[in-house]
């Protein structure tokens, strides 16, 4: 399949070579290839969409929203098409691939708000006949980084409010799945929006140094891991831009003894497994706590041992594969590790010998406090399931984790699930839930080394990210208006 970039409307070959080589992670079939990505694609699409801003920023809001519901009709009717690319070039299952594409239409839908949510406020005479008004205007040309793992919901995180708000926008997908992002692109230029509005740049670091670099971009989305976030907000405020970055993560989920036994596990299962573990919410460590040791550990072996392991696009198939044979290759290396640190794997997924990159799910009990894995972001279906004592001890845990993202506690007790929501240190919580991913129309938090800036992804944060606030105060004196 050719990858290509979208700027001004019209689909161009990218100024760089292509070099990365793209396979079905299912079945190690070649896909295409990526671009490098460059400075002079980017300028392109910058300076496209610097010319559309002045017209797109006229446009009433109403105005601006009726693409957004054309836009909304259109992923409805594509969702089985988007979804099965997604699945094709990811690994992810269809079921998953819909799911996440439903929490991205999820943002369209909020974003056709914008009338009411962009509308600023105003107080009639601050002093003897002045009044103050405060209005949210747009930045001007903004940018989104998005990952692999998630190719069409993160984008969606950003690029209907960006519109919405009056913005121009450049889609900077991961190299590794340019296919679904750029159909999505074609859906939206079907909707008639003005060429320029939305721009599509495809490549890897190149083409991302010099969105962090270009003078017109405004401002900066990014998702990916917590050393690529890093550098990015640096880099960017470095560059006088607004950057939101989420980061990385090590989710726990804690379990008490009172928990209900089979929701919990089955629960926990399908965050820990699901999307083959690659996605920013997965729980990777559990806590049980107390007695509840007696029964997690051999009810989430079971659990795990039981998922089907294939292609995404088999009806079948509970878990699908990793997104490359390198990153196999890594969680694999992982799994031993932890089982030389002195960790029991209640179940291994080592050794799927398939075409696709397979990682089977994979439970480890007992892994040390000490453990560099008890920190690390493996980013696969690997679950540890540790112990403690009490919900406080749980949570001191929780707190030594340099992650901040997520985390989440399975009980049947009202008052310790108040207890560890109101102390524990993520920006998003579960009770009883093993993914709290929070909906479109609230902020998507992180904290810690999850999290760099200060506005998050959705709702209102992404009306005040993408937008500058003015404050007006007039006056006009009586005698004035005698001259006319």
């Amino acid at each position: 399949m050719e990858v290509r970039n979208l700027i001004d409307g019209e689909w161009r070959d990218p100024a760089s070579h292509y070099g990365l080589e793209l396979f079905n992670p299912a079945t190690g079939e070649p896909l295409g290839k990526s671009p490098a990505g460059s400075a002079a694609d980017v300028d392109e699409a910058a300076r496209a969409a610097q010319a559309a801003f002045p017209a797109w920023r006229a446009t009433p809001p109403g105005d601006r929203i009726q693409y957004l519901f054309k836009l909304k009709a259109l992923l409805e009717d594509h969702l089985d098409e988007l979804a099965a690319l997604v699945t094709i070039e990811n690994g992810k299952t269809l079921a998953e691939a819909k799911a996440e594409l439903r929490r991205g239409i999820e943002n369209v839908e909020v974003a056709c708000g914008i009338p009411v949510l962009m509308q600023g406020y105003s107080l009639e005479d601050i002093a003897p006949g002045i009044d103050e008004i405060m209005v949210r205007q747009p930045l001007g040309v903004v940018a989104a980084i998005t990952p692999f793992n998630f190719p069409l919901m993160i984008p969606l995180w950003f690029l209907p409010y960006a519109i919405a708000t009056g913005n121009t926008i450049i889609v900077k997908p991961s190299d590794r799945v340019p296919f679904a992002i750029a159909r999505l692109l074609e859906i939206v230029h079907e909707t008639g929006l003005p060429p320029g509005v939305v721009n599509l740049v495809q490549g890897g670091k190149a083409a991302v140094d010099a969105l962090l670099d270009h003078p017109l971009v405004r401002a900066i989305s990014f998702v990916g891991s917590t050393p690529v976030a890093k550098y990015v907000y640096a880099r960017g405020s470095a560059s006088g831009k607004r950057v939101q970055c989420q980061g990385g993560a090590k989710n726990h989920v804690v379990v008490l003894p009172d928990a209900d036994q089979e929701a919990t596990t089955k629960i926990i299962a399908d965050s820990a497994f699901g999307c083959a573990g690659q996605r920013c919410l997965a729980v990777s460590v559990t806590v049980a706590v107390g007695e509840a040791q007696s029964w997690f550990r051999d009810r989430i072996g079971a659990a795990a041992a039981a998922l089907k392991v294939g292609n995404g696009l088999d009806p079948a198939t509970a878990m699908g594969p990793v997104i490359t044979d390198a990153s196999r290759k890594r969680i694999e290396t992982l799994i031993a590790q932890g089982k030389e640190q002195g960790a029991e794997p209640i179940v291994d997924g080592r050794g799927l010998r398939s075409a696709g990159s397979f990682v089977g799910p994979t439970v480890l009990d007992g892994l040390p406090a000490t453990s560099p894995l008890m920190e690390m972001e493996i980013f696969g279906p690997v679950l540890s399931v540790v112990h403690a004592d009490s919900v406080d001890e749980a949570i001191a845990m929780i707190d030594r984790s340099a992650y901040g993202n997520a985390s989440s506690i399975f009980t049947s007790s009202g008052a310790s699930a108040r207890r560890f929501r109101n102390a524990v240190s993520t920006g998003n919580v579960g009770v009883n839930i093993g993914v709290p991913a929070p909906m479109a129309y609230f902020p998507f938090s992180g904290w810690k080394g999850s999290f760099f800036g200060v506005m998050h992804a959705q709702g209102r944060d992404a009306i005040e990210f993408f937008t500058d606030k003015k404050v007006i105060v007039e006056r006009w004196p009586k005698e004035w208006s005698r001259k006319f």
